[in-house]
Order: structure tokens, then sequence, then C-alpha cells
């Protein structure tokens, strides 16, 4: 049997977000371990809060107190912590909802086991010994035996606000590319391209997909394309990126190869930046050991005419 390819991967990025009235101070009041909702327009208390009713969409900004204490509504075991979860042992994934809340709010707990955690336990809040406006403020939640605690009767008005977070985002998993995009990585590394025709519409794929995106039929004859091609569209960078040992600005490519009826990505070397055009004839350059090209540099060609590649913009 043919070899099933697989890699580990990993998206990741930090997300940044500005910050409207009620999640600014719901997040400045962690920072001062006070830990704030919102009234709806009938009389609800949601934490965490939401700027606008679930029921009837006005917006809400009336802020209120609730205290550092609650309930476990509902929760899940969690026996092995990933990287950048609360905790790094063991721990439940709780549903609280806080005195003076009507809501749950979501985190950890930190417990010694599942047999110590159950529905209707009593928990409270433990801070992060450094808050910095974020909900990891709140380090997690632990079992608690005493008296609701005591509100400050904050008002929500706080100096030095927050006003925007940074959340880094971040995905990890295994991906397998299937018999076609098997296939095409193989020839990848004869330093071939190859797309599958659809047996209905007869347009070629690169990459292919094992089915027509068009038609909906599986597709299975190989087609060889390029290597030259044509770039349809780009865009400059001038935004380095982590992890990437290319100087800015650069520019990459959607790049039409000769007898493929998609474009492909790719980026353009060997000419100047702001020379890069729609039309531009190109072709692949490898390095050694590499099993893509690394980048795509002009033929010498005339560019290509408009009507021969606008139907693959």
């Amino acid at each position: 049997m043919p070899e099933v390819l697989k890699a580990p991967l990993a998206v990741e990025f930090p997300f940044t977000r500005s910050l409207g009235p009620v999640q600014s101070a719901f997040l400045t009041g962690l920072r001062e371990r006070v830990v704030l909702g919102v009234k709806t327009v009938d009389g609800r208390t949601l934490v965490p809060p939401v700027e606008y009713d679930p029921v009837t969409a006005e917006e809400l900004r009336d802020l209120v107190e609730v205290a550092p204490t609650g309930t476990v509504t509902t929760w899940a075991w969690n026996h092995d912590p990933r990287r950048g979860q609360p905790l790094g042992t063991p721990f439940a994934w709780v549903l609280v909802r806080l005195d003076g809340a009507d809501t749950a709010l979501l985190h950890a707990l930190d417990a010694p086991g599942p047999d110590a955690v159950h529905t209707g336990m009593r928990v409270r809040v433990r801070w992060a010994e450094e808050r910095t406006g974020a909900i990891t403020d709140i380090a997690c939640f632990e079992p608690y035996d005493g008296e609701p605690a005591q509100r400050t009767g904050h008002t929500g008005e706080f100096e030095d606000a927050v006003t925007g977070i940074v959340a880094a985002a971040r995905l990890d998993y295994t991906y397998s590319p299937g018999r076609a995009q098997s296939a095409y990585i193989h020839a990848l590394s004869g330093r071939r391209t190859v797309g599958e025709r659809c047996p209905s519409c007869r347009k070629v794929y690169v990459p292919p997909r094992g089915a027509c995106p068009t038609c909906g039929v599986a597709t299975s004859e190989q087609v060889e394309v390029g290597p030259r091609g044509t770039v349809t569209t780009f865009c400059i960078v001038n935004i380095k990126a982590k992890n990437l040992d290319i100087e800015v600005p650069y520019v990459y490519a959607h790049i039409a190869l000769d007898g493929a009826d998609l474009a492909l990505h790719g980026r353009i070397g060997g000419i100047p930046y702001d020379q890069v055009r729609m039309g531009l004839r190109v072709e692949p350059v490898w390095t050694d050991g590499a099993r893509f090209p690394d980048h795509y540099r002009p033929t010498g060609e005339p560019d290509a005419e408009y009507d021969t590649y606008k139907e693959l913009l």
C-alpha cells in the first residue's frame, strides 16, 4: 500500500481586539480583584457581561458587582492539560454561577481528583499574583466551604482602564492529505506539479482535491502542469512573519500554472517587488532537498494577455 502521509501542524497567531465599555470594565475589574456583571432589561445579572441584551438586543451598560464565590453548575474532568491551559496538573473545567449572578462563568477548578468535584459544590476565585486585565487574572477556582463573600459595592468605574487585549490563538493538529494531495506532494518531491482533471467539466485543479469543486464529482485522472505560469493577482507583504527568514517587502502571488484551471500561491523573487504585475510570466526556483519551489522568478517571456487568465482571478 502507498505510504500514508501525515505531519503535525500548528496554526498560531496573536489575536488583537479593542474593548467596548462593558468588556473594558469587566477585565479592568479582574485586574483589581473585582468581578462585574451587567444587568439586563428584565433584571438578570449576566457574568461574563455582554454588551447587548440576548433577548431584546438592547445595549447594556448597567454594571453590577458580584461575589468571587459561587456554585458549580456542571463540570468535566481534564485528565491531560494541554499547553496554555490554566493549570499544568489535571483539573476540572467548571461552569460557576457566582453569588449575585444569574449565568455561569467557565473556568478551571483546582481539585485533587474527579471524586472531589460535584455539581452544587461551593467554590471561590483564586486570583493570579500578577494581574494585567485578562480572564487569566482569575488563576482558577478552588473549593470553598464558607459563607458567600462580601462585595465591595464597586460601580465599575476605573482609572487606567484596559482598552484592548492580545490573545494568543493556537491550534495543534495532525494533518493527513489524503489520496489526491498525497500524489501531488509525491510529485513535488520529483520537481513535478500534477493536478487532477474533472471528468465532467474537464477543468484541471492544482493542488488536486479528489473531487471537482464545481461539479462535485470524484477526480482521478492526473495531469502534469507547468512548470511555468502566469501571475494573476498578488500582494506586497510589508510585515515580517515570525520564523520566516524573508526580508520585507516581498510579493506573494496567485500563479496560474500552464495547463491548470486553478491558481496556486507562491512567493515571487528575482525581480524588485514594485515591478511585479498581473500577467507576469514566471517559473519555479528549487533549492537542494526542498519538496516544493522556494519561489517563482520571471521567465523573460512577454506578459500574458489578460484574456488568457481573467477566468482564474
